[in-house]
């Protein structure tokens, strides 16, 4: 049964009122965390399965609706967590309106609609953050803390067929992730896409290879696959300063600098010339390189991701994760897929 939402509620405290939209995996836990969030009042939750959004409101101790309209003059923003095709009809609402959205990943199901989202954000003068988690994976933030500035970049994102999204290509599914992640770090327009692609198990690609070149000379290469027998979520980084290497899913990795490394390396190499050192074997690697683990924060890169948002809203700053974004990465993606289509195997 649908509960009223009250408008004593949405304001009480001084808390920010906030709203989930979806019900589905990514809104329960949107609702966990607004549910524990200070300064943050869960005011409902909507989705088109009433049973659904009823499991996460008893879950939560906060009010189901029966329609979004419900919502609309008692929230000041909104996680958008419904299909992606859904993700313009039900965001336009809640902009139209000035309220903060935060709309996962992907943006929109295509550039036009991407374009339109960005539109009716400026005309309603609305914040939009866009769900691209990875951007708070603590091991991403670590690597930022460095003011790299890359020339190459290598990432790999593999698992097995998770079946959760079969009927969309593992570009939208697994590679979103990380083209948004090189956009980020690139800092330059896109000059050029070479990408090949394989469909094994249906009509979409299951595995993916991707070239990007930057107008600024940085290249960077994506491969994705959910046909893999293990699961690995890596990426290395390369600059002329510094060598990164990351992995995502534990959270954890290193880096090996210039300065501090350079004048050991040149000293084995004279000495290697001059006969002095005359088997390589006698050389001590980790003497001649030092390699630095990253300090990264143990923190949970969705709470990470809603206390950025919230504080976007509250403060009237960007977001950390902007529309136009979020749309370039639909641009990037759009244009793999465009790439990759004529030669898919089937």
């Amino acid at each position: 049964m649908n509960t009223p939402v009250s408008d004593a509620a949405a304001t009480e405290n001084g808390d920010l009122p906030v709203a989930v939209i979806g019900c589905g995996r990514m809104g329960r836990l949107h609702a966990r965390v607004y549910s524990q969030m200070p300064s943050v009042k869960l005011v409902g939750v909507y989705d088109i399965n009433a049973a659904a959004a009823a499991a996460v409101a008893a879950e939560h101790k906060c009010p189901a609706v029966g329609s979004v309209e419900q919502l609309l003059k008692r929230v000041q923003a909104v996680t958008i967590a419904v299909p992606t095709q859904d993700h313009l009809s039900v965001a336009e609402r809640f902009l139209e309106r000035g309220i903060a959205c935060l709309i996962e990943k992907p943006l929109a199901k295509n550039v036009g609609e991407g374009q339109r989202i960005v539109e009716l954000a400026k005309r309603g003068e609305a914040l939009v953050q866009v769900g691209h988690i990875e951007r708070f994976n603590p091991a991403i933030r670590a690597m930022e803390r460095l003011h790299i500035e890359p020339e190459f970049m290598e990432v790999m994102r593999i698992s097995p067929m998770t079946f959760r999204s079969i009927d969309v290509g593992v570009v939208l599914d697994m590679m979103f992730h990380d083209i948004d992640i090189v956009l980020k770090l690139a800092k330059s327009p896109v000059k050029r896409i070479d990408a090949v692609g394989v469909g094994v198990i249906g009509d979409v690609e299951d595995v993916c290879s991707a070239r990007i070149t930057f107008e600024s000379g940085c290249v960077a290469n994506l491969t994705a696959s959910r046909l893999a027998l293990k699961t690995e979520r890596k990426m290395r980084v390369f600059s002329r300063d510094a060598y990164v290497s990351i992995d995502y899913q534990k959270r954890y990795g290193i880096v090996a600098k210039r300065s501090g490394n350079l004048s050991a390396v040149r000293e084995a190499a004279a000495k290697i010339r001059s006969g002095e050192i005359r088997d390589i074997s006698q050389l001590n690697y980790p003497d001649l390189v030092k390699i630095t683990e990253l300090e990264i924060d143990d923190v949970e890169p969705l709470r990470a991701q809603l206390e950025a948002f919230v504080a976007s809203v509250k403060n009237g700053v960007a977001a950390e994760v902007t529309a136009e974004e979020g749309l370039a990465a639909v641009d990037v993606a759009s244009q793999i897929v465009k790439s990759i289509a004529p030669r898919i195997v089937l």
